[in-house]
């Protein structure tokens, strides 16, 4: 068994990959601050819920077919989330909207909850060790 079998950790992987993805558009905003006409993008927000119900990519903590009579749970939507345009607060005369703090705060934000998940992700992987452990070492 994997640790990507325990839907918890699969959750959190998936949160983890998304949290990258918004890393890597986040920067590219920030490479093009001086582009004429750039407009900065940011990644649809992940659907906590959905997540945590198995709707992302038939992991989460959904339900899982143990047997070929059971149900197909239903969802199966990507778990890539989309990119999109982001509305910052200004633009300048060339068209330009990107607004370095703004992108510096979801960058900043992004960091945070990407240590997060992963200090969860050592913690429940420490407990996952400890109940496999034999009583007594």
């Amino acid at each position: 068994m994997a640790a990507q079998d325990i839907g918890f950790m699969s959750a959190l992987t998936s949160r983890m990959h998304w949290l990258n993805d918004r890393q890597k558009v986040v920067a590219q905003n920030v490479a093009n601050a001086s582009t004429p006409g750039f407009k900065p993008h940011d990644l649809t927000p992940q659907d906590f819920s959905a997540l945590m119900a198995g709707e992302n990519s038939g992991g989460g903590l959904g339900l899982t077919l143990t047997s070929a009579m059971h149900m197909a749970p239903e969802g199966g939507a990507s778990a890539r989330s989309n990119e999109v345009v982001s509305l910052d607060s200004e633009t300048t005369m060339d068209g330009n909207s990107v607004v370095l703090e703004e992108q510096m705060l979801k960058m900043a934000e992004s960091r945070t909850q990407f240590q997060a998940a992963v200090s969860f992700y050592e913690k429940s992987l420490s407990m996952v060790r400890m109940a496999a452990r034999a009583p007594g070492k």
